[in-house]
């Protein structure tokens, strides 16, 4: 059912850009959202080809079926206000973040966007202008903040059950880019691998920037210097492939970052380790519904979703009992949970002022993250100020 306060619905309305017909990720966008009954998917523009849009449109049997974003928001600005969508989401190729985005949010329409933001600090610095100006509400899908035992995380982190933040390490491991997998058609791996659509770095950029926004979600801290090694293993790539970075962190404690793409029998290996002065945290995407929790001195425990031991934002988070594992698309469903809420906020008068979801201003940091990654890559100083 919609989402609701007391007896009364509150159905927001939504428009998607890309995420059409043989897409992966506007299909999980599109469940992620049902699963709560978050909006109705009301309009689109699903593909920069407008033969294809208005294909994927009829297929998914949307109301306002568009054949470029373009339109779609000339269609919708048309219309009275009660009838528009209440948001725009995003999930077009890396290059076309910014033309959309920009343009729907100086039109006072609400977005969320896939990651990473944009192309450049420049561009993200632009987003965050226009929204902070217009007031509308910004998210980036990096979902995996959205896993319940990343929620723990973040709150123990936060209230010193670790003490003082040591050392953290985070890796997203993959191997299915392997092999030169964009020459045989693939479509994801395609403009993954081309810097016009995926911007100046390939696996930093497409999961490297997740470890680095898991890692300061759940940690709250600063990069504050970076020494980054990126490497393009297979032969004639144009971006990286792999990549390792040592972090330094405003609160003297030091980090270790890796993202890789051709490490073969990988999957979706996101994994990170927070260590304090009184104890650690370990949590892996693979196995998402359990949180390592190692005290000084004291044996293991394990925290398990769906306790009533762990704090609200991860009960929040939770929508079935104990035992019964959650993950991906829930996740993804608690991104878009707490844009609604934030939205819905905003339409009775009373905007939020904190948010439980990934904005624009932490994709801007994600932006600046992949910058200077590749500054440090290709610099011969061993430290690059962050």
């Amino acid at each position: 059912m919609p989402l609701s306060k007391g007896n009364e619905q509150m159905a927001l309305k939504y428009g998607m850009i890309g995420g059409g017909k043989d897409a992966f990720i506007g299909a999980v966008h599109r469940k992620a959202i049902a699963l709560d009954s978050t909006a109705e998917l009301v309009a689109g523009a699903f593909s920069s080809n407008p033969e294809k849009a208005l294909l994927s449109g009829k297929e998914l049997g949307v109301k306002r079926n568009y054949p470029t974003w373009e339109a779609m928001l000339e269609g919708e600005l048309a219309l009275p206000e009660d009838e528009r969508i209440d948001f725009v989401v995003i999930v077009t190729p890396n290059h076309m973040h910014y033309p959309t985005a920009k343009a729907f949010a100086e039109a006072g329409f609400n977005v969320v966007s896939d990651k990473p933001l944009v192309h450049s600090s420049e561009q993200a610095e632009d987003l965050v202008r226009i929204v902070q100006e217009k007031g509308v509400v910004f998210g980036v899908t990096y979902n995996y903040t959205g896993y319940p035992m990343v929620r723990q995380a973040r709150e123990m982190v936060r209230r010193g059950d670790l003490g003082a933040i040591r050392k953290v390490i985070v890796e997203y491991n993959q191997g299915w880019l392997a092999t030169k997998l964009e020459e045989t058609g693939a479509k994801q791996a395609d403009w993954r691998t081309d810097p016009k659509r995926s911007g100046i770095a390939g696996a930093m950029g497409d999961i490297g920037s997740h470890a680095e926004n898991l890692m300061s979600t759940i940690t709250g801290l600063h990069i504050s210097h970076i020494c980054a090694d990126l490497t393009t293993f297979v032969e004639g790539r144009q971006l990286d492939d792999d990549g390792n970075v040592l972090l330094k962190f405003d609160n003297g404690g030091k980090g270790v970052l890796i993202a890789s793409q051709i490490e073969i029998g990988m999957e979706n290996d996101l994994r990170i380790r927070v260590f304090g002065e009184k104890g650690s945290l370990v949590w892996h995407q693979e196995d998402p519904n359990g949180l390592e929790f190692h005290r000084l001195g004291e044996p293991v425990q394990v925290l398990k979703r769906g306790n009533d031991y762990l704090c609200d934002a991860a009960k929040k988070a939770s929508r079935i009992p104990a035992g019964h594992p959650e993950a991906f698309l829930e996740a993804f469903a608690n991104i878009y949970r707490g844009v609604a809420e934030a939205i819905l906020a905003r339409k009775a008068g009373n905007p939020l002022t904190e948010f439980d979801f990934p904005t624009v201003q932490d994709g801007a940091l994600g932006v600046k993250f992949i910058e200077k990654v590749v500054e440090s890559s290709q610099s011969d100083q061993k430290w690059t100020v962050f």
